[in-house]
Parts: structure tokens; sequence; C-alpha cells
């Protein structure tokens, strides 16, 4: 970190995380630091503007995207860098290791990579003995089943499938996640921060979404759950993730069983929600990036957020 009292982060595809910025902050002034937002993006007119410097960016699977963020982070003094979309969070873990000197907790790239292939994840989470809804392998259909496509995001594309009719058609059926439905359930987002030091959990915050639009939690409740608490940390432990993680879960109301549906391993758009209720993930991060240890974060049950939208204008 500089000798200046500034800490400058990256983040990458973050056109939209104004207020998580805000957080980032925040922390930095609670520390004495100031900080400095930068994001990388296609788009030059995106939100994060209004509180940062958005940078030409590229897309992930461009050839040069690695040579063009090693500029991006010499040309500003880059300390940290923070993934936002999927496709960043590889990427983020690749440049960490071309640059040693950048600050991005992530997980592996094979593990973010894995994470964000939905079979592949069921897969592993089959392995490690983690409870998971059964996945369809063929054979007589159990309905209700739901069939997810492997490599979809904000909940579209999905199948509810409730006779043999209604399956994927056989040669279509290896682009989907299908397992077993729960209609009766509740889901809950947890948010959470482990250690790139130390591996260990720094935050696991349960909440409930009260209301989603666009695939985007708009309204959001932490709540008391240890059993949820419980079983996220030991699937943190047994995958071996670090950084930020949202690790998504589902209860059946009928058995009462609590079950992993899918992790992905970065900052929510939620995620906010946590940091309110008292796990300063931003805080950590900046602590981490410092070389100094933070300790584990208790949270607030019942704190609730609700998201509104703001215009940022531009003059072109």
């Amino acid at each position: 970190m500089s000798a200046d009292r500034s800490v400058n982060i990256l983040f990458l595809g973050g056109a939209k995380r104004v207020a998580m910025a805000r957080l980032f902050k925040k922390a930095a002034a609670e520390r004495g630091l100031e900080c400095n937002i930068f994001s990388s993006e296609v788009v030059p007119n995106v939100p994060i503007s209004c509180i940062g410097t958005v940078l030409d960016g590229l897309r992930w699977s461009d050839p040069d995207i690695y040579n063009h963020l090693l500029r991006l982070c010499d040309d500003h003094s880059i300390h940290i860098v923070i993934p936002f979309v999927d496709g960043a969070v590889a990427v983020a873990a690749r440049l960490r290791e071309l640059a040693p000197h950048v600050f991005a907790p992530t997980s592996s790239a094979e593990t973010a990579e894995a994470m964000f292939d939905k079979v592949r994840a069921a897969e592993i989470f089959e392995g490690c003995g983690l409870p998971a809804p059964a996945t369809y392998k063929g054979g007589p259909v159990g309905t209700p089943l739901i069939a997810k496509p492997r490599h979809g995001s904000a909940s579209q594309g999905i199948l509810l499938i409730n006779s043999d009719a209604e399956l994927p058609l056989a040669e279509e059926r290896d682009k989907y996640l299908i397992q077993q439905r729960f209609d009766h359930r509740e889901e809950i987002s947890v948010d959470c921060y482990v250690s790139a030091l130390s591996g260990e959990a720094l935050a696991i915050v349960p909440r409930r979404r009260l209301e989603v639009a666009g695939g985007e939690v708009v309204r959001s409740i932490t709540i008391d759950d240890p059993a949820a608490v419980e079983l996220v940390r030991h699937t943190l432990q047994c995958l071996g993730l670090r950084g930020a993680v949202t690790v998504q879960l589902i209860r059946d109301l009928d058995a009462g069983a609590l079950y992993i549906m899918e992790i992905n391993p970065r900052l929510g758009g939620g995620a906010v929600c946590a940091v309110h209720a008292g796990a300063d993930i931003p805080g950590m991060i900046i602590d981490e990036a410092r070389g100094i240890a933070h300790a584990a974060a208790a949270y607030r049950p019942g704190t609730e957020i609700a998201r509104y939208m703001q215009e940022v204008v531009f003059y072109n």
C-alpha cells in the first residue's frame, strides 16, 4: 500500500455497484485512508462514474485482457482488484498470479470456473458430501424437477418440469442442470468473506430476499439462522473458497432440510445488506491488502435494505 495514505481499487464489471463503492470509501476513511475507485468497463457511461473513474475496458474473453489490466494497474497504481460479474472472477484470480503486488481476494480461477458451471458445481458438491438437491441422471422422472441453464444467471431460461414430456430433448440435456424441485421452500442468500490470509471465514451473513427485479435483489433482510451459518461455514472450508463468496441455499419446508443451490465466488449485489448488518467486508478487504489481520464479525439479524433506482446523467 502506498505511503501517501491512499488506496486505489479497481472494480471489474462494477458498473452499477455505486452503493458498494461508497462502503469501500467509508471503510477507508475510518482507517485514515483516501479511497479512489476505478472501474474497467466496455461502456463508458455507467453509474459508477458518479463516484469513481471509468477506465476503457475489454471483454473478459479478449486475448489481450491480462496485458490490458496490467497496464491499468500500473498506470493507476492499483492496490486492490474486485470482480463483480461472473466472467471477471477467474480473470482477477489469474491477474493476481501475474501481479502479486495487487491484492485480489478471490478463489482460484479453476474453482471460480467450476462454480459458474452448474453441472460441474453440483458434481463437486456431491463428491464432497455436501447436501444438494438430487440431480436427474436419466431413468424414470421423479417430478417435480427444475432445469437451469448450466451457464445461466439471474434465473433466466429456467424450466419447471412436471412430467417426462416436459424434459428437454435428450440432445439438449447437457446444456442444463436438472434437479429435484421444492415447491414449498425458503430461499436464503448468504454473504461471506473468507480471509485470503488465513482461510478463516470472517463473515457469514444469511439473508432473505424479499423482492427481486431483473435478477437483482431490491429488498432483503438479514436473518438469524444458525443451521444456515454452520452449513455455509462447512461448505467454505470443504471447497477451499477465498475472498467474497455468495452461497445460495434452499430449505425444503416440508422436510426442514437445507440444501446448497449454487455458489457465486464474488460479491453479490445484495452484499451491502451484510455490510450494514455489521460485516464490514470492505474493511476486511482493505485491511488484508495492507497485511492486517481482521477479526471475524458478528452481524445483526433483522437488518433490512430497500434499494432504489437513481439516474446518472451524461451529456454526450
